[in-house]
């Protein structure tokens, strides 16, 4: 793929998540995209939306279990760029219209003190660089089809790392813990839509410790001569799937005495 190509695609992305009108696979327009041209064109929404006053306020960690890995047939997890505007209160309704097809995951975030990237850092800078760890619920949506209506392929990873990892929105719980008040593996969650259990999960199944994931972030944005600055919100990966939110959706993420997380769709 060319930059220009980049950058159609990333306009196309932006106006997909505007109008609520979904676009293509970029897989089937683009059958040479690899990994690197997925993150290229998440880089130029980011270009895009920084240039439009947006700001960013974290990153998301995905595919960080073996599930899901298994299921696009990668080893690796992904990841995507939090934006102020995807930021909603614990307890919030989300507007009908807001997004195109919402699902939710419960996930462990960390927020950050201090700065953390290079390719030779440790679990314990992580550790060292995190002020608290919260519940917290990610909001996916999808600015790309799930699946293609003419030959019924269905997303592949670049696709969905071209979208931002399907990032749209971060709800965090009221709790803040310090990162060693809890054994993390062991922080679970019930996930509930309309009070009826729908998943249920432990941090164990991120990449086997939520701090391993942030490790892989901070490794990967080193890459890339980034790293976490300090305030910014860290989604460590989700330990449950993906639960629809059809409007009417009143979701509760009970991770016990770690906290709890609401958010309702209208």
């Amino acid at each position: 793929m060319t930059p220009q190509d980049y950058k159609a695609a990333a306009e196309d992305l932006i106006n997909a998540e505007k109008t609520c009108t979904q676009i293509g696979l970029l897989t089937r327009k683009h059958p040479e995209i690899g990994m690197d041209d997925a993150y290229a064109i998440q880089n130029a929404i980011y270009e895009t939306k920084l240039a439009d006053g947006q700001k960013v306020i974290g990153w998301k960690i995905g595919l960080t279990s073996k599930a899901m890995q298994y299921a696009l047939n990668i080893d690796i997890p992904d990841s995507g760029i939090l934006f102020d505007d995807m930021l909603f209160a614990h307890g919030a309704t989300i507007p009908a219209g807001r997004f195109i097809q919402p699902r939710i995951e419960a996930e462990i975030a960390f927020v950050m003190k201090h700065s953390l990237g290079g390719s030779d850092i440790t679990r314990a800078d992580v550790i060292a660089a995190t002020d608290f760890v919260a519940p917290s619920i990610e909001i996916l949506d999808t600015r790309i089809l799930r699946v293609d209506p003419d030959t019924g392929e269905a997303r592949k990873v670049f696709d969905t790392i071209s979208d931002n990892a399907a990032n749209a929105g971060i709800v965090l719980g009221n709790q803040k813990h310090a990162i060693d008040a809890f054994d993390l593996r062991w922080v679970g969650a019930i996930t509930s839509r309309n009070d009826e259990v729908e998943e249920t999960g432990l941090g164990a199944g991120v990449l086997n410790d939520p701090v391993e994931s942030v490790l892989w972030l901070a490794r990967r944005m080193a890459q890339y001569g980034q790293q976490i600055e300090p305030g910014q919100i860290i989604l460590s990966g989700s330990f449950i799937r993906p639960v629809e939110c059809p409007p009417g959706s009143k979701i509760t993420a009970d991770f016990g005495s770690f906290g709890r997380v609401d958010i309702s769709f209208e």
